[in-house]
């Protein structure tokens, strides 16, 4: 994510390398509700995050407990910042399928426009403006049908001091397709641009480039990634926008406000030096304000801005600063399972999402777990006309295991149709599901998942766990 090149700038450090394997228990999760905004609903924790995967490396650290508590086991947003048309649907695919799987709402930063951070230390994107259409079309065809939430392009539209005119309306135009194609691809896809934030530009060039950008076409705005100005001057700013908007004839806009760190000291620069800074809201949907669709940690507390230490790159004192001495989340949820042990998958999930409407119906273990070595598997079926959803919990016994195989039997008439987080040989009657390469070694006593869509009737499946 961007980082702070100028005094009037906002933002915080691009993070861009793939997450890897976590394993942490104890945390707890925020929980949305009905709010005054257009969205409700719980916001989904990415259990692959760099601060989760921190937390689970770290048990004895002294700074872990407050570091989980108060940044690990909140919902925060997974940034897409390589340019990787290939893989990017794909990727892309599995966090929206492990998001859909919890029934809660996933935000995703697309950072990717072509001369990002005008040539600063987040410099980067596609290498032109047609590429970058092809990395959004691939983008959007992985977000299924549910609700997300797309925060697109921070910096594009408050940083254009590089760009010539002619590039200002290329990129305008971009910004533009960009909002239709993933509108497109999913019409429940809650799109906010690029609005600075409420010491940057004023409300009224912010409404001017806002609307040269197409936001008629999105749902409203960001402010304050990845700074540190204070809920309610964001709020005001956001309210000075939305009216200038409306006096355009641009009507039912709103604001998502990044309230990841802007809980002590206000203003701009490089938060790796500043050790007056705290996390500010917890994420929420619930904003009581008609104005402002949801509370996010869009900037994830604790990567660094670049200034001291590497840009994006997660530093633990960051974090605990961010979180120490500040109140707990307001409301905690344990997880009904552990996090899994894995990095984001590879292969491709279902690309259809089924509706969420139907509560899941959950089958009981298949198998004892061991008394020794071994592993065990726990599945839970979502069933919808016509076809389900299985997660399955693949649990180690007392000694670590470096591989395992879940053998399915499945009702009659039902077959797999997608699969993530394991390759899967089958698609009816039995199928065997073995581990990628990124999950294959569970910790004694620890869990991984994975997951499988089918047509016909889920609940009834059976499955066995061997080693190996």
């Amino acid at each position: 994510m961007p980082t702070l090149s100028s005094l009037r700038r906002r933002s915080a450090a691009i993070s861009v390398a793939a997450v890897a394997a976590a394993t942490a228990v104890g945390f707890c999760l925020t929980v949305g509700s009905a709010a005054a905004g257009t969205l409700s609903g719980s916001l989904y924790r990415d259990p692959s995050s760099a601060v989760v995967r921190w937390v689970a490396a770290n048990p004895g650290d002294s700074r872990t407990a407050v570091i989980r508590d108060k940044v690990a086991s909140q919902p925060q947003a997974r940034w897409f910042a390589n340019f990787n048309p290939s893989t990017v649907q794909s990727e892309v695919s599995g966090f929206i399928g492990t998001a859909n799987a919890a029934q809660q709402i996933p935000v995703l930063s697309v950072y990717e426009i072509t001369n990002r951070d005008c040539g600063g230390a987040s410099a980067g994107g596609a290498p032109d403006l047609n590429q970058y259409q092809t990395w959004v079309s691939n983008f959007a065809r992985g977000l299924g049908n549910q609700t997300v939430i797309i925060i697109l392009e921070t910096d594009s539209l408050a940083l254009l001091t590089c760009l010539s005119g002619g590039e200002i309306s290329a990129r305008n135009q971009a910004i533009t397709t960009a909002t239709q194609t993933i509108k497109s691809g999913n019409p429940n896809a809650k799109v906010y641009l690029d609005g600075g934030h409420s010491t940057w530009n004023s409300a009224g060039e912010t409404a001017n480039r806002l609307r040269a950008a197409g936001v008629q076409y999105a749902d409203g705005f960001f402010t304050n990634v990845s700074n540190f100005n204070s809920t309610s001057g964001e709020a005001n700013f956001g309210r000075a926008v939305i009216s200038a908007l409306n006096g355009m004839g641009i009507s039912g806009k709103r604001q998502v406000i990044d309230t990841s760190r802007n809980g002590g000291a206000s203003g701009d620069w490089c938060a790796d030096d500043n050790t007056d800074r705290r996390i500010g809201q917890y994420p929420t949907t619930n904003t009581g304000d008609s104005n402002i669709d949801a509370y996010l940690w869009v900037k994830p507390p604790g990567e660094a801005d670049g200034c001291r230490y590497t840009a994006g790159s997660f530093q633990p004192d960051l974090a605990y600063s961010l979180a120490n001495g500040a109140p707990n989340p307001p409301t905690t949820t344990p997880p009904t399972t552990a996090p899994p042990t894995t990095a984001p998958p590879t292969t491709a999930p279902p690309t259809t999402t089924p509706p969420t409407t139907t509560p899941p119906t959950v089958a009981p273990p298949n198998t004892s777990p061991p008394t020794g070595d071994g592993c065990y598997a726990d599945v839970a079926v979502n069933q919808w006309a016509g076809g389900f959803t299985a997660s399955v919990t693949v649990t180690a016994g007392k000694s670590d295991i470096n591989g395992w195989t879940v053998t399915v039997t499945l009702p009659s008439g039902a077959a797999v149709t997608g699969t993530w987080n394991a390759q899967a040989r089958g698609t009816g009657g039995t199928v065997q599901f073995t581990n990628a390469s990124y999950n294959g070694r569970v910790l004694g006593r620890q869990s991984t998942n994975f997951g499988f869509q089918g047509t016909g009737t889920g609940p009834g499946v059976m499955a066995t766990c061997v080693t190996g």
